[in-house]
This record gives C-alpha cells, sequence and structure tokens, in this order.
C-alpha cells in the first residue's frame, strides 16, 4: 500500500528534524525561490516528493531514506535571496548554487557522500556533471518537478507573498 502524504511528510520531519530546527533554516524562511514559494518551503515540497518517488517506484530497497531525505531538504540551502539586485553576483545563481549549498551545509551539518553529491549535482543537466546516486537523481527529478508548478502556479498571480511557510516542527 502506498505512504499517505501524512506518512510521507512524517518521514521527512523525522529524518530532517536536525536541519529543520537549525538556525539557518530562518534565512530560507523568508527568501522566496519561485514565485511566492519560500526556499524553506520548496526544499520540504522536494522532500516530500522525493519520498513519494521512491514509494511509488518501490525504490525503498535502493536508497537510503534518511540521505534522501537529507540531501533534498539541503539542496538549496545558499543561504541568500537570489532574487535580489547585488552588482550580478549572483547572475549565474542556476549554475552555482548547487556547490554554494553543498559548502553551506558541509559547514553546519556532517554529510555522506550521497547526501553531498545530491546536493552539489541537483542541477543537471545545467551543471555538466550528473549525480551519481539514485538519490542524487531523486532529489534532481523532484526539484524540476517542485520548480516547474511552482514558477508556473496561478497562485504567483494571485497571492502577494507572505511568510506563510510549512512549520518544521
Amino acid at each position: 500500500m502506498p505512504l499517505t502524504r501524512t506518512q510521507i511528510q512524517q518521514l521527512v520531519r523525522l529524518h530532517g528534524q536536525e536541519i529543520l530546527c537549525h538556525e539557518h533554516m530562518q534565512i530560507e524562511r523568508v527568501c522566496y525561490q519561485h514565485g511566492v514559494v519560500t526556499t524553506f518551503a520548496h526544499s520540504i515540497r522536494v522532500a516530500c516528493l522525493t519520498v513519494w518517488i521512491a514509494d511509488r517506484l518501490h525504490l525503498w530497497h535502493r536508497v537510503d531514506l534518511h540521505s534522501l531525505i537529507r540531501a533534498a531538504l539541503l539542496h538549496d540551502y545558499f543561504l541568500y535571496d537570489w532574487h535580489a539586485h547585488d552588482g550580478g553576483r549572483h547572475r549565474m545563481h542556476g549554475f552555482t548554487h548547487g556547490g554554494t549549498a553543498m559548502r553551506n551545509a558541509m559547514r553546519d551539518f556532517h554529510l555522506n557522500r550521497v547526501e553531498r553529491d545530491s546536493i552539489e549535482n541537483h542541477m543537471f543537466p545545467l551543471t555538466p556533471i550528473p549525480p551519481r546516486y539514485l538519490e542524487g537523481y531523486l532529489v534532481t527529478i523532484a526539484d524540476k518537478i517542485s520548480a516547474t508548478r511552482e514558477t508556473f502556479s496561478f497562485d504567483r498571480f494571485y497571492k502577494t507573498k507572505t511568510n506563510t511557510c510549512i512549520s518544521g516542527k
């Protein structure tokens, strides 16, 4: 029987608690990623979607669930507002933020090789190196799906930007 939405959210909270409660996640709560969606909410959506995909494809015996969720939550851990005018410093954001997110995540958390690789290479094919692990491909796919939905959502045209993030507790 497939996991329910509630079960998926519980798994993300269980395996991502250290990340969700970290003080730097407050930065993600106030920076917008796509449209009216904060980086924090986007990261949770990607984590939930990776678990959903792994469940629907019956990949439990092939993936490390803990690493999958942590990589998904940290894939955009770049900790800045890439929309802000900064003299062009973030002009190449799409190409560089995977490395920035990985360095920030390594500074704040102990990461294994699957998590590091998944975070750093999640922008493939925009970046030339694909993920090495199945977890990285799942994060990459879930990120593309979530980003597309968020970017083209009608909510972006009808809602104002308010901090309506999903609680990490």
